[in-house]
């Protein structure tokens, strides 16, 4: 994240708009994420959400003076100003009212008018009811919304209010802070309209009921892939094979095991998708027979014999079943070790042409490069026999350098939805 910015450095500007759910309270939580990392931040509540968080905490942690209305400071014309000289404006919680105000240009308060001027990026993070969320109105408001390049999150899935459960729940701060971070390097809804599957983590296969065939991904490179692709206004599937983290705010979830799962989802996901990222490392075997109960060391000292037989080609099979259509768009990934046979790049290029695929992103990772750290380089191969390598840098800076090209050979395409 966002290092703290030296004073005599412009501050990115945040509008950081509330309105009136009891998700209010989370909202202070993000409120220091921006301030802690070097933002300068201006909270816009509406009249009721300050009877759930008063005015005198969004000042004390801002710093700013906080109004509802067009009538405080009209000197400072604030309900043109606030928008006018934003880098970002994000909404939380956006109530059911809030979205139909900015699908439909109503401005009766300081917010509402702050988004009719805004011209920089603009981020709703919705929170209600799971019947209000669904209602056909506030989906139609929604799309409205997303049509003109601001960007929705999609609501978690959880305890809300009361007893009740269901999707509508906000994301997380700290979830929601990492979206509004990659809108301000992104700067574009390119990916607006386009449903895309990513698939993060590695599959496991079962010897017995508590051992296990498996591998060293983590799942961060795909997380950091998914959380780009929200940030550029795509609708987003993360199937997570065994990922061990917070999956990003705006995206729906398909958890996994094994490759076969892994598979199943995958192929499923890929026939309503525009692109598709195989970021998962699908195991290549799995054992031909898996034993009901633990298996026990022998008291003649002999050691079990494994017969592995070989799993589905996941990025092949999507490749094949997609026939001439050239959709979705398929990204494959390659952690490859150079050895006497080929170089890095060399096995890379030989497992482009055998998988078909129009983007390859391979990894070194020898002497335990890439997995479960934060940063990474690759290089990403093309199909037309180009290549853009990706210097040492984090995961979302390879993320979004991976979207540029996808985007660039991809983006004139037009939506399969």
């Amino acid at each position: 994240m966002s290092e703290p910015v030296p004073g005599d450095v412009r501050r990115p500007r945040v509008v950081l708009g509330v309105g009136g759910g009891i998700a209010a309270y989370k909202v202070a939580s993000l409120l220091r994420l921006f301030t802690e990392s070097g933002h300068d931040v201006r909270v816009v509540p509406t009249r009721s959400a300050l009877q759930f968080v008063g005015a005198p905490t969004w000042e004390a942690l801002s710093g700013q003076p906080v109004a509802t209305d067009v009538w405080s400071d009209v000197h400072e014309v604030p309900h043109v100003r606030l928008g006018q000289g934003a880098d970002l404006v994000v909404v939380a919680p956006a109530t059911a009212d809030l979205l139909a105000k900015a699908a439909h240009g109503l401005a009766d308060d300081l917010l509402t008018n702050t988004l009719l001027t805004a011209r920089c990026p603009v981020v709703l993070a919705p929170a209600m009811h799971t019947e209000m969320w669904e209602h056909a109105a506030t989906q139609a408001n929604v799309e409205t919304l997303r049509s003109r390049g601001v960007l929705v999150v999609e609501p978690a899935a959880g305890r809300l209010t009361g007893s009740d459960t269901g999707k509508g729940r906000l994301p997380e701060p700290d979830q929601l802070f990492a979206v509004c971070h990659d809108v301000l390097d992104a700067h574009d809804q390119d990916l607006a309209g386009r449903h895309v599957v990513v698939s993060a983590g590695g599959t496991r296969e079962f010897l017995d009921p508590v051992r296990y065939l498996g591998n060293r991904s983590s799942g961060l490179q795909g997380i950091a892939i998914a959380q780009a692709a929200v940030a550029r206004g795509a609708t987003v599937t993360l199937v997570a094979a065994n990922v061990g983290l917070p999956a990003p705010a705006g995206v729906d979830v398909v958890e996994v095991v094994t490759t076969a799962e892994l598979h199943a989802a995958v192929v499923g996901a890929a026939a309503r998708a525009d692109v598709v990222v195989m970021a998962a490392a699908p195991a290549d075997f799995r054992p031909a027979d898996v034993s009901g109960s633990k298996i026990k060391k022998r008291d003649d000292g002999r050691t079990p014999v494994v017969e592995l037989v070989e799993n589905p080609d996941i990025l092949a099979g999507l490749v094949r079943d997609r026939g001439d259509a050239r959709r979705p768009f398929i990204v494959g990934f390659a952690a490859e070790t150079g050895d006497e046979n080929a170089s890095v790049a060399g096995h890379g290029r030989a497992k482009l042409e055998r998988k078909g695929c129009e983007l390859l992103v391979v990894n070194d990772v020898s002497e335990g490069k890439v997995f479960g750290r934060e940063d990474t380089e690759a290089v990403i191969l093309a199909a037309d026999g180009s290549e853009v390598p990706v210097p040492p840098g984090s995961k979302s800076r390879l993320a979004h350098t991976l979207w540029d090209e996808i985007v660039r050979r991809a983006g004139r395409q037009n939506p399969s939805r």
